[in-house]
């Protein structure tokens, strides 16, 4: 996965991040923002395609991808700032789905 991300750094390609791509077991997502940092990215560029980048390639512009009055609601919290370690998406205090609050227990 780092090899290709640079590849596709380097490139310009825009990534958007998603759950199906085949690249990795369920579960490992979070693991994946780690190893796009790796490959040169920042840890806002790597949030990024899982949020914004993600939902105009779906055309979800402002439903999903954004936090804002009328989208999905549809967030994690972490402790501690992502942008400064990005490994702080591993431990995820809740997960917010359509607006229902799961913790993670």
């Amino acid at each position: 996965l780092v090899a290709m991300a640079r590849r596709a750094r380097a490139a310009g390609v825009r990534i958007a991040y998603g759950t199906d791509s085949g690249v990795s077991p369920h579960g490992m997502n979070a693991r994946e923002f780690q190893l796009l940092v790796e490959a040169g990215f920042t840890p806002l560029q790597a949030i990024q395609m899982a949020t914004v980048n993600a939902a105009d390639h779906l055309q979800l512009n402002g439903t999903a991808g954004v936090i804002a009055t009328g989208s999905s609601a549809d967030l994690i919290a972490v402790d501690g700032d992502p942008l400064a370690d990005v490994a702080t998406l591993m431990n995820m205090r809740f997960v917010m789905a359509r607006g229902v609050m799961h913790k993670n227990e």
